[in-house]
């Protein structure tokens, strides 16, 4: 039986002069299959997976808004089509 995950695009905001920190212990998250540093609004887009939508928001709310430097996030959940 295929397991579906959850995928989501969380969109970082970091407090300045904390991007590389943040940057460093949002990958040591196995929930974090990919991890981009932008220009712009945000700092960094992170791609996550989950079981289902409330885990995605656990993983969110519980480990990523945690961790010192994270200022904002915005999450944008993948679907299936």
């Amino acid at each position: 039986m295929h397991v579906r995950m959850v995928i989501g695009f969380i969109f970082i905001k970091t407090h300045p002069r904390t991007e590389v920190q943040t940057y460093r212990t949002l990958m040591k998250l196995e929930e974090i299959k990919e991890l981009i540093p932008l220009f712009g609004e945000f700092d960094l887009i992170a791609k996550i997976e989950g079981r289902d939508l409330p885990e995605i928001s656990r993983i969110v709310l519980e480990k990523i808004r945690t961790i010192p430097g994270v200022e904002e996030t915005m999450t944008i959940p993948g679907v299936e089509i």
